[in-house]
């Protein structure tokens, strides 16, 4: 899951919620480790809910019950006291406030971004070294994704393709499925922002045979990761 994706699906506030499905839970919680923004999206929401369940609790009852007659006008409009009501309109009064002032100004930043023109920083693995002795550098700027240029070499006996983005520590990023029809062309892999940082990266490609049998490497493309404050 990209930062533009979790925006659009408001992971952190369903995530909150306790709304999100299992298996994009798990993306959401790899995702945001990386991310400073849905971090600090994540902090936010928790003191918000924290503070509402502070505001949004029973009152101590001060007042022996036995003191109002039970016939008393106030047992059927007691929800009306100032005691009662005025926590839920401040916690409402929150709810609007951090609605107007964090989530939709981020929310329409966000949407500008994904769908506004942008010039991302990109590198060819075209020709590129597969022993990794002239590899190629790529610079970016922190928390912006970036692209790939990958020729995949056709071979009869592979169905399809993967490619894995594997980190400094060898670690998989993520893994993307190829089809044969993508593949006679130039691909242009967009690459969200890592969590690993600067360091040697290494898209492995791999061609996947017949049911059964092993996936067999076709190429790896080491480059150079380095990051612009």
């Amino acid at each position: 899951m990209d930062h533009g994706e979790a925006l659009r699906l408001m992971a952190a506030e369903k995530y909150l919620l306790g709304e999100l499905p299992p298996e994009l839970r798990e993306q959401f919680e790899e995702h945001y480790f990386g991310c400073p923004d849905c971090a600090m999206d994540l902090r936010a929401g928790s003191a918000f809910v924290a503070h509402s369940k502070v505001l949004l609790a029973p009152a101590k009852q001060t007042v022996p019950a036995k003191v109002v007659p039970e016939s008393h006008p106030g047992r059927v409009f007691g929800w009306l006291r100032p005691a009662l009501w005025a926590p839920a309109m401040a916690a409402l009064l929150i709810v609007i406030g951090y609605q107007n002032l964090v989530t939709y100004p981020k929310l329409r930043g966000a949407a500008a971004i994904v769908n506004g023109p942008q010039l991302l920083a990109s590198v060819s693995l075209l020709s590129a070294d597969t022993r990794g002795i002239n590899r190629q550098v790529l610079t970016v700027k922190k928390n912006e994704p970036f692209l790939l240029y990958l020729d995949v070499p056709a071979d009869p006996r592979f169905s399809s393709y993967q490619a894995e983005l594997r980190g400094p520590s060898g670690s998989v990023q993520w893994s993307l499925a190829i089809s044969p029809e993508s593949a006679k062309d130039t691909l242009p892999i967009r690459v969200p922002p890592t969590k690993d940082g600067v360091g040697i990266y290494t898209l492995v490609l791999s061609g996947v045979g017949n049911p059964g049998q092993q996936n067999s490497q076709v190429g790896r493309y080491p480059f150079e990761l380095k990051i612009q404050d």
